[in-house]
């Protein structure tokens, strides 16, 4: 009897060890699948997690909204997606996109780095609908940049009127497009830059990151250009359903995007020096002030509106003045 209760025991038990390994699906966004930039990270971090106890299977979606309607459904765990779209579940991660707000990638890891740290804990997990999520890293894609078809369109002014390919999701670059006269063409992640490529929008903006995978340098042709000025940082964020992993998994997740930060940017800068040097257009310091005083103007409007975190946005324009203490902006308040 002892025995027959014993082994009833230890299979209960081990019914109970290999429910606790059950693999934890999560969605991966990569424009290019398996073979993408992204998904080999993503396969990178996957092998660290079974040391935190987590089996993941990840899987690839090349639709970005296809990834987050099969979170929303449940049908994965976690998700990796661009922060633009994973905004709506974390206001506070996912204003580190904000235009203008760090303008360089020196910043955008001082920025990352804070948000991560375990101090920051609380503000990684919101309720919504009921439902808990949770933060588990921020990965950068590098800075997005203006490619125009026409390399004469180089000015604010000269923005007025032509055709820009937004995404149709984020509000934000809607109100900076139209903030310069220039006329917003609704797209998805999926077909932004075709729309450039074919010649449905004259300007677009993207990080190197998306240069040869989606071939932008089909749009530039040979009259086109890259205004090599900053607009905003991409970043993607991990988002996850805390209940579905092991204790403490979040902040070990988050520890390690901090401790890999020095490798995700080096990858940006050697995308970033792929694009030929023909392609890219120094702007004037009188249009690059403009273009800085345009985008603080709109990140307070869309602060205002609730599009953005206030208090991401203080500690981004903290960090933007660590690094130039002469800039205009320094001696203002608002932000």
């Amino acid at each position: 009897m002892k025995k027959i209760a014993f082994a009833i025991a230890a299979t209960s038990m081990l019914g109970v060890s290999s429910a606790s390994q059950a693999a934890i699906d999560v969605c991966v966004f990569d424009l290019l699948g398996k073979s993408g930039e992204s998904f080999q990270m993503a396969q990178e971090w996957a092998l660290t997690a079974k040391s935190w106890g987590a089996d993941i299977n990840l899987i690839p979606k090349q639709d970005e909204a296809v990834a987050d309607n099969d979170f929303k459904a449940g049908k994965c765990d976690g998700v990796f997606m661009t922060a633009m779209r994973a905004r709506q579940y974390n206001k506070f991660v996912g204003s580190i996109d904000s235009i203008g707000g760090v303008p360089s990638n020196s910043i955008a890891q001082k920025a990352i780095t804070f948000a991560l740290d375990a101090r920051n804990a609380a503000k990684m997990t919101t309720t919504l609908g009921g439902k808990k999520y949770e933060v588990a890293g921020i990965a950068p894609l590098g800075s997005a940049f203006i490619f125009v078809r026409d390399k004469n369109i180089n000015s604010i002014e000269k923005a007025a009127g032509k055709k820009f390919a937004v995404l149709s999701y984020d509000n934000a670059q809607k109100i900076l497009v139209q903030r310069v006269g220039a006329q917003a063409v609704p797209s998805d992640i999926t077909n932004f830059v075709a729309k450039f490529n074919n010649g449905q929008v004259d300007m677009v903006g993207a990080p190197a990151y998306a240069y040869k995978p989606l071939e932008i340098q089909k749009g530039l042709g040979a009259n086109g250009a890259m205004f090599n000025f900053p607009v905003l940082q991409v970043t993607a964020d991990f988002v996850i359903r805390p209940e579905k992993f092991p204790a403490g998994f979040g902040q070990k997740s988050r520890d390690y995007f901090v401790k890999n930060l020095p490798k995700s940017f080096a990858m940006i800068n050697r995308l970033e020096a792929t694009i030929p040097a023909k392609y890219k257009m120094n702007l004037t310091a009188e249009d690059k002030l403009k273009y800085q005083k345009l985008m603080r103007d709109g990140r307070l409007e869309l602060t205002k509106q609730g599009i953005y975190d206030a208090g991401m946005m203080s500690v981004l324009k903290k960090a933007r003045c660590s690094v130039d203490k002469a800039n205009f902006e320094c001696t203002l308040g608002g932000e």
